[in-house]
């Protein structure tokens, strides 16, 4: 489960994993939904034809409009997101987004218990599609 890619973008750092992203938006950044536009784009170049899932490791202080989400689900290869907010503050914001986005969505208090829940929403993915 080694990294695969490491990105230092001009609003974030992002960590590319076999089945997902760690992405870490910088400090004072409003993610928009153009912000999906790269987003996208690093998920095909890296996931092409796989499912994979987001991880948000909410480290820094940023806003996010929520209406990011309803083009962030039009990724078709992203099956869910993952949170992980740093403060109770953050963990409050994205219990709001969370309702803006109707794939599975969960927020953790560790990065560990964030991947575990990974691998366990691609697995479940898995053995859905073997059955239909």
């Amino acid at each position: 489960m080694g990294i695969i890619k490491y990105y230092d973008f001009k609003d974030s750092e992002c960590f590319i994993f076999d089945e997902f992203i760690i992405n870490q938006i910088k400090e004072g950044v409003v993610i928009e939904p153009h912000h999906n536009d790269k987003l996208n784009e690093v998920i095909q170049e890296h996931f092409s034809g796989k499912d994979m899932v987001y991880v948000s490791n909410r480290v820094k202080s940023y806003s996010v409009n929520p209406l990011v989400y309803p083009e962030t689900k039009q990724i078709p290869n992203l099956i869910a997101i993952a949170m992980i907010p740093l403060t109770e503050t953050m963990r409050k914001s994205a219990q709001y987004e969370k309702q803006f986005f109707d794939k599975p969505y969960q927020i953790f208090d560790s990065l560990s218990k964030a991947i575990q829940w990974v691998h366990q929403i691609l697995n479940e993915k898995v053995t859905k599609d073997k059955l239909n």
